[in-house]
């Protein structure tokens, strides 16, 4: 430090704070909400701290000073032990009876007008006639807005009686077998549908997790003060955590293929991303390129994910920059056969 100017030497400190915020950012996935809720906000931040920690790395390079080693060693870890931030192109051979499944927050098909155009239902279904998957999961479904889509089978499932909004699978294979997890104190929930696809059955899970609530484009994210802000975010992630382990409960008594996809409301680097794709491929990992941004918001945030049982062989996924929801739709093409040359 004796031969770097003051106020090379303040920045380091702050290189230091936000290295050390990334290195404890790596335990994450392993602490519940429920034990330490006020540290789960840290995995909404982590591909910030990333990027910041990588131009700290940039900057004392071209500066020639030993203090990129710090944010240097930490970035090194993250690669080991976290999911990546980033993916190069992957070179890989699609099959002609891949299974196609897009998950989609829809945003309730922009019922309330977030986006100042009436035609975001005729849009989406554009889309996804375009796109023609085999299936089809939406979250935030809204079914005064809804436009029909092209599959033989579905499940659709509403919050309650009285509720417009709630989840729905679509399907080009017959659905045999159905239910919701009911999800309580909550506007969120968890639905599945076995499908029959080429003599096997696939469950494939719909979860759209407990709603942070956050307005990404007002101060403070919509909340008078910082105090009430991390206490809204920690009620969330509790939330989050408990609708995890019912998931979990849930899961466990199926045996067979399975596909997980929906909106997490969290990163691949919180405990809920962690406990949920234990024993399973992310699509994202094992086929994605770029950042896989799936949240409309400055930075590269994924917080939609497809996920299958460790015997699937995933040889795409794309995550589109359709601009009709708050959301970007993913796909994934899926397969439980080897491909030979």
């Amino acid at each position: 430090m004796k031969n770097i100017s003051f106020v090379n030497k303040i920045i380091y400190l702050v290189n230091s704070l936000l290295a050390t915020g990334l290195l404890l950012s790596y335990v994450l996935p392993y602490i519940s909400p429920k034990t330490l809720s006020s540290f789960a906000f840290l995995s909404l931040i982590v591909p910030v701290l990333i990027l910041i920690n990588l131009l700290f790395v940039i900057y004392w390079l071209i500066k020639l000073k030993k203090q990129f080693l710090l944010s240097t060693s930490i970035l090194v870890l993250g690669y080991f032990v976290t999911t990546p931030l980033y993916k190069l192109e992957e070179t890989k051979s699609s099959l002609n009876n891949d299974l196609k499944i897009i998950s989609y927050n829809v945003r309730m098909f922009n019922h309330w007008q977030w986006i100042d155009n009436e035609t975001i239902p005729n849009k989406i279904k554009e889309f996804i006639t375009a796109k023609d998957p085999d299936i089809l999961v939406l979250q935030e479904y809204h079914n005064l807005d809804t436009p029909t889509f092209d599959f033989s089978h579905s499940y659709v499932k509403l919050k309650n009686d009285n509720s417009t909004i709630g989840l729905a699978i679509y399907s080009k294979y017959q659905i045999i077998n159905k239910g919701s997890l009911e999800l309580t104190n909550t506007a969120n929930n968890i639905i599945f549908a076995d499908i029959l696809y080429e003599k096997d059955t696939i469950r494939i899970y719909n979860l759209h997790l407990q709603s942070l609530e956050l307005n990404t484009k007002a101060e403070n994210f919509g909340q008078e003060n910082s105090e009430k802000l991390f206490a809204r975010l920690s009620a969330g992630f509790k939330k989050q955590a408990a609708q995890t382990e019912k998931f979990l409960t849930h899961e466990a008594n199926w045996f067979g293929k399975k596909i997980v996809a929906g909106d997490f409301n969290n990163t691949a680097y919180s405990w809920v991303y962690n406990q949920i794709a234990k024993n399973k491929k992310d699509a994202f990992v094992e086929a994605g390129k770029g950042f896989g941004k799936t949240f409309n918001y400055a930075f590269p945030l994924r917080i939609d994910f497809i996920l299958t049982d460790k015997n699937a062989i995933i040889n795409q996924f794309t995550s589109f920059n359709e601009k009709n929801s708050d959301h970007f739709p993913i796909q994934a093409r899926i397969n439980w056969k080897v491909f030979v040359e």
